[in-house]
């Protein structure tokens, strides 16, 4: 690992400049993990490259939270966003000591971005469950209709970097960690790999160019944005009346495409009706619900409370609930256009739709998953990430039921498999449930992953917030959505800094839309800037979904086995 790269993986006049150019703060760590730890007990020599690495480029000093964040502005209930200052990169040594002078001799290994929590929504979909929305702000959210023009300004920001922002050195891909989808469907899919790989999107299934969910329905209990009804979005948050909004969120999006390849890891929300209810079937009463005539738009308070129970305490697995629910009030329901491309989508669907021609874009075929993957229903396999760095792509979803995660015996006993067979390269392991919600295998997971020395780093999402946690011998790293604000992505560096450590830079990006919005401005662009503006006023969102500065913009240091 000597040669060209070493004129440093931060390429800038030595550490201090260095750490001054990047912000760095040490944060306050807690006592290091004590010599008996795993990763100290063994010996792993990660192999050489076979060519030294090349030499990196200055880091990207723009398009990233190191430099601007979008902040709220005004004293009305409805805050307009504006552009405000970055968040400072902070150094976390609770697994190793930052050694001074590190950077000027470090050496890059890799560099990725992360998606995760897109969900990419249909938001007249049937079996969709807007009702809810008193118990839980994710059953509806006034910005969804506009995801897929939000999706496609975050391809464009990644599109414009020039390098990793810590190291300048060239993004290898983009993973995505699950929920890439919202409602399991066919017509989600197809808009997720027209967003990654490029294509256009008509991001509206029924009716050609014509709306029917509960944007038009004058309900009050959702935001009614192109009429004068005082719904509640508007009394009790300031929402703006905006003509032609929802004919603008059906219209055609245009997404360039990723420019780098792209891998896909599978949610709950990607697999199961509802993101919670076991998977469906080509047939049967979801299937058929899904692609049918009707939609429940309302329910009264007391039903929606006890459905919620339900769904939130897992009593409710198959959704048997939830379909004599839907059965006994079909009279209150409106009539749509049906569409079979509502349908949901098998496990073989999933894997046959992104190996497709046309979904290939910059690779691979199939963006990590094979036909044998396709055969026998495995959502998991592994990928080369650079030259000395291997990624690990998990199924943590339920099939059997329920939002929390979970990772079969077979699952671990292939991925200890495998890691075996590349001991000689870094690890990344990337799923879409967190260690404290997969709570049926997540533990035996920490504990392969500390016995693993080249292990270095559990990359997820679904918590939707941003938190970095270490583990003894290797660190977490759970990345905010990009449905909720703030709407983040994350990249992810390894670096080699030939003083027996390592060090995992993780830096936040927003979509390229800028921060100030215009109402009446209804271009896609326009849209996305509007999408993450919406986002910030949803009533009943959670702040501080950003996390610490601890948990943003980092490096993450560790000891090189």
């Amino acid at each position: 690992m000597s040669g060209p790269g070493r004129r440093g993986v931060l390429a800038l006049a030595g550490s201090a400049g260095a750490a001054a150019a990047l912000g760095l703060v040490t944060a306050p760590a807690p006592a290091r993990p004590p010599a008996s730890a795993p990763l100290a007990r063994a010996s792993v020599r990660p192999r050489q490259a076979a060519h030294a690495p090349a030499p990196v480029s200055a880091p990207h000093k723009g398009a990233t939270t190191l430099t601007e964040v979008a902040v709220p502005s005004g004293d009305g209930p409805f805050k307009r966003l504006v552009t405000g200052p970055g968040w400072r990169r902070v150094v976390r040594t609770e697994l190793a000591e930052a050694g001074h002078g590190r950077a000027a001799k470090a050496v890059p290994l890799a560099a990725l971005v992360q998606f995760t929590d897109l969900h990419l929504v249909d938001v007249q979909h049937p079996l969709r469950y807007e009702y809810l929305r008193a118990q839980t702000a994710s059953a509806w959210r006034p910005q969804e209709a506009l995801s897929v023009a939000g999706a496609v300004s975050l391809v464009e920001r990644v599109n414009a970097l020039t390098g990793g922002p810590a190291t300048g050195s060239p993004l290898s891909c983009v993973v995505t960690t699950g929920d890439n989808t919202d409602n399991n469907s066919h017509a989600e899919l197809d808009w997720f790999v027209e967003v990654m790989s490029g294509g256009r999107i008509t991001p509206d299934t029924g009716e050609p160019r014509l709306y029917e969910g509960v944007q038009d329905s004058g309900l009050p209990d959702y935001w009614q944005p192109d009429s004068d009804l005082r719904d509640r979005d508007k009394t009790a948050a300031g929402f703006p009346r905006m003509d032609g909004f929802l004919r603008a969120a059906v219209q055609r999006v245009t997404s360039p495409g990723l420019n780098v390849p792209w891998y896909a890891t599978v949610g709950n929300h990607d697999a199961l009706p509802g993101g919670c209810f076991a998977a469906a079937d080509t047939r049967g009463f979801f299937a058929d619900f899904a692609t049918g005539d009707r939609k429940l738009m309302d329910l009264p308070k007391e039903q929606a409370a006890q459905l919620w129970r339900a769904v939130d305490k897992g009593l409710d697995p198959k959704g048997e609930l939830f379909k004599e629910m839907l059965r006994s009030e079909r009279h209150r329901m409106r009539v749509v256009t049906p569409d079979p491309r509502r349908a949901p989508v098998t496990p073989r669907d999933y894997v046959r739709a992104l190996s497709r021609p046309h979904a290939k874009g910059h690779g691979p075929a199939g963006h990590g998953y094979t036909e044998a993957n396709a055969e026998d229903g495995t959502l998991y396999y592994t990928f080369r990430i650079s030259t000395q760095v291997m990624g690990y792509s998990l199924d943590t979803t339920r099939r059997d039921g329920h939002y929390k995660g979970h990772l079969g015996a077979a699952q671990l006993r292939w991925l200890k498999r495998k890691l075996a067979e590349h001991d000689d390269m870094y690890a990344i392991v990337f799923s879409h449930h967190t260690s404290t919600t997969t709570p049926e295998g997540g533990q035996e997971l920490l504990e392969l992953l500390r016995e693993t020395p080249h292990a270095v780093a559990w990359v997820n999402g679904h918590s939707h917030r941003n938190r970095i946690t270490p583990h003894e011998t290797f660190w977490e790293i759970s990345t905010a959505s990009h449905i909720d604000f703030p709407q983040l992505a994350r990249t992810v560096e390894l670096v080699d800094n030939k003083d027996g450590t390592l060090s995992l830079f993780t830096t936040l990006i927003e979509s390229a839309a800028p921060h100030r919005t215009d109402f009446t401005d209804l271009s896609q662009t326009g849209l996305a800037s509007l999408y993450r503006e919406l986002a910030f006023n949803a009533p009943g969102t959670r702040r501080g979904l950003e996390g610490a500065e601890g948990d943003r913009n980092t490096e993450l240091l560790l000891r090189k086995p």
